[in-house]
């Protein structure tokens, strides 16, 4: 399960040829707009002030070209007040259906290639847009933002189709044990606090708000006093500051005072039980302690407890309950913000096994931390991780420009550099008595209260203001060099060099990067159709298990040696740092070699494994997909083709053996031949002897040969599956196709494809099923070409809630029956070609992105002309080939659907 998840104007010329200036983050000079005025600076950040209150924070990087403009407001869910619960997430959703001036958002995302979103928290809002760097794109997203921060429509016509979107987000959410149990928790670890409310709101409010109430907390909260807006990436910072005065600097400030909140949460005074009974496949333990506001000095030493606890496999809880075999899961993290949270421990069980001694000793485990103070290793291996992320997001303009919104809600935009600097001064000591104030039992929930003689009363303390902790801090001057890379095709054939190193095709891009990153991409192949056969789950099991220890490692060192490497990704698709490369390469050959395969670990695996197919039994998705891929089928049972059921796969991971999967890593492993590029910071002379030598000469025993799928046509079915007690049902179609990515009709389909289920909220599909009947929160169709071979799909997919299911597949029926009788229009395909382009520009813009495209170019004889040649078809295609192609490929008629949700929800309840 993923419980991080579950927790969680005028054109501005693109600043050319002063990328190493802006990346040292230095100070610049130059008159500021009238009544703007300068505000602090940290690392490359600049705040401004205009005279309406809105804070801006300008972030200059010429090194990538990308912009991303965000907009944090500073409301959440915390500011609803009661019968309004999900009204500011609800809100979020509406703001995307137009202002005056932008009456369609989503059509100018999509026609943009930008990508886009909106979040909501307890505490803030915030709307992010990453396009490519042009000053049409910045001058657009900043017109479109200031536009719609006071102007945007709050009508009730969009209220009524995106309350049911916004429902069945909710629905979406009631299908995972996960989270409905961390719902009830917060609901039962508050009396009075807002923060006991989730922020996806309670159903019946959802339903019934009323959009006088949205207007008037629109009016309220967005405006410029109360927001930070923040560009960061190639811009020109002082024409975009003379942009952003302009546009939003002509909105009037407030008159408005914003309410304020009182309410203090009282001491726990007892120990709380709870359950939920709902149908599911596995058992889950949760714990859960309040512990002090993001702002108070406890909160950055009680992330530390957490981590040491709940990480994986390093974790002392992992250590206890999974290595024990008494849990196949466990997990800690806290969520908190600008007023006291939740600290949460818990473990995941298999279904049948007993719970009780599990759920005693999690407890044990976490109330008796302060009696085990942390080791020094502990502290330093949760301190490098920390540090590692922090260096990541802040060589990252996208990534600080989100991870800053979180500091906003907390008042300043530098406490982000604030927890920067508290993780390298905590201590043990510090952790393990901190540990000792807050998790204790009656601050404890597990549900039920129960009434106590002797209470244990855990007090939190009042959080000091970000101003008193400001006060000492001192910025730091960052220096980083990089360059500024155009990501064309050209430019990519230019610098990059390829080789052969033994049996390895190595291309070779060095170029300079913010931070020294580099990324490499090794493409391995293992075995061939014959050799292969029978093998059924050994291949994966075999793969699983390369990063559970080697014969110089166990799990846990392994683990330890990639994050002194600043080893982020995979095995063989990963990103470190120019000094860290050489060392990077012989551990990841180290493990691709001389893997251990320890016996606790191999069953470890086989019982995780186990579990997470016993969890997807009675889930949708899981249920619909793998229906619809059986009726595909048509390869024979042991082939690696082949489609197994679920009971297959539980019965293929039970009968694997680990001298099976020893056997399978001895005879089948190797890298030769083998594709591997390297994209970033590095030095070419001092790489490519070590690829010879790590990776050309390793050949395996087995035959190697690519597996081919071949064209099959199948005859259509319908399909209804029943998966009780499930909030939320899925709908999945497929028809296949004679389709290669070279054929002269690809690139037109490709674009129809676009137009009609992938191009995001204002493709056909998505307009019908979300914009206008708010059926579902999340659908589109995907188009599939082999590469290799003629085997190609296209397919449709949605969520929705049981009842609505019949209504999607006839919306999804008609949509498909009008594009191919009626073909798509001039303006769809121009939207198509922009959107399309500009999201393969901003592909090209990540080096992982280039590097994985570089062995699967490689892989297949071509390189990325054959990128350039395909943009230029993509181009090129007109309407009349759009429209033919789409007919001559698709049929309805030929579709397959399968529908899987609660028949007694979907039949109204009879």
């Amino acid at each position: 399960m993923d419980w991080m998840k579950i927790a969680r104007g005028f054109v501005a010329p693109v600043a050319v040829g002063c990328a190493a200036f802006l990346a040292a983050g230095a100070a610049w000079s130059f008159q500021l707009p009238k009544g703007v005025v300068q505000g602090p600076m940290v690392e490359g950040i600049t705040e401004y002030r205009l005279p309406n209150g809105l804070k801006v924070l300008l972030f200059p990087d010429a090194s990538r070209p990308t912009i991303t403009v965000n907009v944090t407001y500073l409301v959440g869910s915390r500011h609803e007040n009661y019968g309004e619960t999900g009204m500011a997430h609800l809100l979020e959703h509406l703001m995307f259906k137009g202002a005056p001036k932008h009456p369609d958002i989503t059509r100018q995302f999509a026609d943009r290639g930008m990508q886009f979103n909106g979040t909501t928290s307890f505490d803030r809002t915030n709307y992010y847009e990453v396009f490519d760097a042009s000053g049409d794109n910045l001058q657009w997203a900043l017109q479109m933002e200031a536009d719609r921060m006071v102007h945007s429509f709050i009508a009730k016509k969009d209220l009524d189709s995106e309350m049911t979107v916004v429902r069945n987000e909710y629905e979406s959410g009631e299908n995972s044990p996960g989270q409905v149990l961390m719902k009830r928790m917060q609901s039962l670890s508050y009396d009075w606090h807002a923060y006991g409310r989730p922020t996806i709101g309670n159903r019946s409010d959802i339903e019934n708000v009323k959009i006088e109430n949205l207007q008037a907390f629109y009016h309220t909260w967005y405006q410029p006093d109360n927001a930070v807006l923040l560009v960061a990436g190639k811009f020109d910072p002082v024409a975009t500051l003379g942009t952003i005065s302009r546009l939003f600097g002509a909105i009037p400030k407030p008159k408005r005072t914003l309410p304020k909140f009182w309410t203090v949460e009282p001491t726990q005074d007892g120990e709380r039980t709870y359950a939920v009974r709902r149908q599911g496949d596995v058992q889950i333990v949760a714990l859960g302690y309040k512990i002090p506001s993001g702002l108070h000095p406890d909160s950055d030493v009680l992330d530390f407890a957490s981590s040491i606890m709940g990480d994986v496999p390093t974790g002392r809880l992992h250590k206890l309950l999974v290595d024990s075999g008494m849990a196949s899961e466990v997990f800690a993290f806290p969520q908190t913000g600008y007023a006291p949270g939740l600290q949460f421990f818990g473990a995941v069980v298999k279904k049948g096994a007993p719970i009780e001694p599990v759920r005693t000793a999690l407890t044990e485990a976490v109330e008796s931390f302060y009696k085990n103070p942390p080791t020094a290793e502990e502290m330093e291996r949760v301190r490098r991780a920390y540090l590692n992320d922090f260096e990541r997001s802040l060589n990252d303009p996208q990534k600080v420009g989100v991870s800053l919104s979180e500091s906003i809600s907390l008042g300043d935009w530098r406490l982000y550099f604030v927890g920067r600097d508290r993780v390298k001064q905590v201590k043990g000591d510090e952790v393990a008595a901190a540990a000792g104030r807050y998790f204790r039992r009656d601050n404890r929930v597990t549900g039920t209260f129960i009434p106590d003689d002797n209470p244990q009363r855990a007090q939190i303390p009042v959080a000091p203001t970000a101003q008193d902790l400001l006060k000492d801090f001192k910025p730091q001057n960052g220096s980083y060099v990089s360059e500024e890379f155009a990501p064309t095709q050209e430019n990519i054939l230019k610098r990059t060099t390829i080789v052969l190193e033994g049996g390895v095709t190595l291309a070779l891009l060095p170029k300079k990067n913010r931070g020294a990153t580099v990324s490499v991409d090794l493409r391995q192949h293992i075995g061939d159709e014959r050799n292969l056969f029978g093998k059924n789950a050994i291949p994966g099991l075999t793969a699983a298990m390369l990063m559970r220890g080697t014969n110089k490692y166990n799990r846990v060192q392994l683990a330890d040696a990639f994050d002194k490497l600043k080893i982020s990704g995979g095995l063989t698709h990963f990103q470190t740092t120019r000094e860290n490369l050489p060392e990077a390469l012989k551990l990841v050959a180290h493990v691709l070699k001389e893997a251990s395969f320890p016996a606790t670990e191999f069953e470890q695996l086989r019982q995780q494994a186990l579990v997470g197919l016993e969890a997807g039994r009675s889930e949708p998705q899981e249920v619909a997909s793998r229906a619809l891929a059986e009726h595909f089928n048509i390869y024979p049972r042991g082939d690696v083709r082949y489609e197994t059921t679920l009971e297959e796969d539980i019965a293929d991971i039970k009968a694997a053996t680990l001298d099976q999967v020893k056997a399978f890593h001895r005879d089948y492993y190797g890298s030769v031949p083998a594709q591997m590029a390297i994209v970033g910071d590095f030095d070419p002379k001092e790489v490519t002897p070590l690829v010879d030598q790590l990776f050309g000469h390793w050949q395996a025993k087995e035959h190697v040969a690519p597996v081919l799928r071949r064209y099959a046509d199948i005859k259509p079915m319908e399909k209804t599956l029943d998966t009780p007690d499930k909030e939320n049902g899925f709908f999945t179609a497929r028809e296949n196709l004679d389709l290669n990515v070279d054929d002269e009709d690809f690139p037109a389909l490709m674009l129809a494809n676009y137009i009609f289920g992938e191009g995001g909220l204002r493709s056909r599909l998505m307009d019908r099923i979300r914009q206008k009947e708010g059926l579902s929160y999340g659908g589109g169709s995907q188009l599939v070409a082999g590469e290799m071979d003629r085997s190609g799909m296209f397919a449709i997919s949605a969520i929705a809630a049981p009842q609505n299911l019949r209504r999607v597949d006839k919306a999804v029926r008609e949509e498909l029956a009008r594009a191919v009788k009626d073909g798509f229009t001039q303006q769809e395909l121009a939207g198509a070609k922009s959107g399309l382009m500009q999201q393969r520009i901003q592909n090209r813009s990540e080096d992982g992105v280039v590097a994985a495209g570089w062995t699967s170019y490689l892989y297949r004889g071509k390189t990325y002309e054959w990128s350039r040649e395909f943009e230029r078809k993509l181009m090129a295609v007109t309407l009349p080939q759009l429209n033919a192609a789409f007919r001559k490929a698709i049929d309805p008629a030929k579709l397959s659907v399968v529908i899987a949700g609660d028949q007694h929800k979907a039949n109204g309840g009879k």
